[in-house]
């Protein structure tokens, strides 16, 4: 689900959307209550025991309390403020070498071990009909060990009476600045996790989210036609002190627009946007053709997304899962082979332990500690995304980290971890990798995108598109759409700008599996260029 989506769905579906399976919607003031962590030992316990003396040979119980708040508004309006609630325990079992899960929201210590022995006996039925024992990486019991976002301050904490009258100024400003319609929301997420498991782990982490999309229109009333400009703000695993707007968290680009590392001045976005959407109003249509593309990371985070992202997702690659735009062009054997998935510049990583991102926990949702690994070595790639049953695959005897389920009513399973291209080496600015230009086009944002069944043949759009000739920035264009084949864009790649620019983007919303799930993860880069790649134009009437 891309931004615009996510805003043009109404607030009250949307809300249930993301609400899972026996939720509620509760009062703001209760959002901040943890769950005893005696209790939720106490219960751990008991779905193991019952578990093992039902026959099951591994078993791991996770309960969660997931809470989510949503401010919504438009215009001078507040159009919903909703606070919703969801807690269970999930239980997953290894019986006769098959997997078995169950989950309740009857939290009695009666009501878990019930929950227990179903998972027992799935597993058992699931055997019957399994071809070869599930192989599980083994991990060391850590003991009883927690976690917590590094947050300052606790979003769910701060009032909702300053959550609305932030988002109305931030609507009056980009009014106030030439924008005829604006959107903007908060979308605040707090996952109490807990796991245990027969390997005598217990882990108690508390993770938050937050995220605060807008979209501001501008129209030109003669014509009818108009334009939109996206925030330009990231999905953070941060507190509400993303919002502080500090001035030494900006990223200032050579054609004044301005982004933001780990702290955001909404405000001052907007009445940018409002600015931008008019100024696309009377921009060109784009010339089609061949062109250098220097994009900025908040455009480049999706296209990491897309096509490194997802095609490293080992259970893709063995086509376990063809959910969500298919399964891979990556093979096992090209891992061996250390495929020539990129230039020499390119160099990608895992990591599940990046400050800020998404992604960022301590454990994943196996019980593995989380870390840092390469995917694309100097151009190469080397490396998948692998969990506790699937590694051996790979050749390797320990689970890389990235299990995760959305809910604790949901079963866990390898999922995306933080994916990121590193910064060049080398000192480079944004201006001086744009002086190197004849001919291209600078991108700002994200847009829409679509591609293949393999992850091989993919187009991209954006929010801001500049034209650059002879190193200068010549002014904006519109319709601009580029496409690629994965290895031969990544080969492309020309330079990457140092890490004064790296930042993140991301996304609360990949989606996966079936029944599907959502995760969150985040994509960090420095500004990269990318030489001679197919533009296209958009636009609906070319004439």
């Amino acid at each position: 689900m891309d931004r615009r989506q996510f805003l043009t769905i109404s607030s009250v579906g949307f809300a249930g959307l993301m609400l899972p399976a026996w939720g509620r919607v509760v009062a703001a003031e209760a959002l901040p209550e943890p769950l005893d962590v005696a209790m939720k030992k106490s219960l751990a316990d008991t779905a193991l025991q019952a578990a093992t003396d039902a026959g099951a040979t591994y078993g791991d119980a996770r309960i969660g309390r997931y809470l989510r708040q949503f401010v919504i508004t438009r215009e001078d309006k507040v159009q919903n403020v909703v606070n919703t609630e969801s807690t269970g325990i999930g239980i997953r079992v290894l019986a006769g070498g098959a997997w078995g899960f169950a989950a309740t929201n009857d939290l009695s210590a009666q009501g878990v071990a019930d929950a227990a022995r179903q998972a027992t006996a799935i597993a058992k039925a699931n055997a019957k009909t399994q071809t070869a024992p599930v192989q599980l990486a083994k991990v060391a019991g850590v003991g009883e060990v927690s976690w917590k976002t590094p947050i300052r301050t606790n979003a769910m904490e701060v009032p909702i009476k300053h959550k609305a009258d932030l988002l109305l100024g931030v609507n009056a400003d980009a009014m106030e600045a030439g924008a005829d319609f604006v959107n903007s929301m908060l979308f605040l997420v707090n996952e109490q996790k807990y796991f245990a498991s027969t390997d005598g782990s217990y882990i108690d982490q508390d993770v938050h989210r937050i995220w605060a999309p807008m979209t501001v229109t501008a129209i030109d009333k003669a014509s009818g036609k108009f334009r939109t400009r996206e925030g330009l703000s990231a999905p953070m695993g941060m507190g509400f002190e993303y919002l502080d707007g500090g001035a030494s968290e900006k990223v200032v680009s050579p054609n004044g627009v301005v982004n933001y590392r780990s702290a955001y001045d909404m405000r001052e976005d907007a009445i940018a946007a409002a600015k931008q959407a008019r100024e696309k109003l009377k921009a060109p249509s784009v010339k089609p053709g061949k062109y250098d593309l220097v994009l900025d990371p908040s455009h480049t985070w999706l296209t990491i997304h897309e096509s490194i992202g997802h095609p490293t997702e080992l259970d893709r690659v063995l086509g376990f899962e063809a959910n969500f735009a298919g399964t891979s062009f990556v093979s096992l054997d090209k891992v061996r082979d250390r495929f020539q998935y990129g230039s020499e510049q390119v160099n990608v990583f895992a990591d599940k332990t990046q400050p800020g991102s998404l992604g960022a926990v301590a454990y994943d949702d196996e019980g593995v500690e989380t870390k840092r690994w390469d995917l694309i070595r100097d151009g190469k790639l080397v490396n998948l995304q692998g969990i506790r049953d699937q590694v051996h695959m790979l050749g390797e005897d320990a689970s890389q980290g990235c299990c995760y389920a959305d809910s604790w009513s949901s079963v866990q399973f390898q999922r995306m971890p933080n994916v990121s291209l590193a910064p060049g080496k080398t000192p480079l600015g944004v201006a001086d990798m744009i002086k190197d230009v004849e001919k291209g086009i600078y991108i700002i944002g994200d847009g829409s995108f679509s591609i293949d069944q393999q992850r091989y043949n993919a187009q991209f759009g954006g929010q801001l598109f500049y034209e650059i000739k002879d190193g200068q920035i010549a002014g904006m264009v519109e319709d601009v759409a580029y496409q690629i084949r994965t290895p031969e864009f990544w080969n492309s790649c020309a330079a990457v700008c140092d890490e004064s620019d790296y930042r993140l983007g991301g996304s609360f919303f990949d989606g996966k599996g079936q029944p599907s799930q959502s995760s969150a993860v985040s994509h960090g880069s420095s500004t990269a260029r990318f030489n001679d790649v197919n533009v296209i134009n958009t636009a609906r009437n070319l004439g």
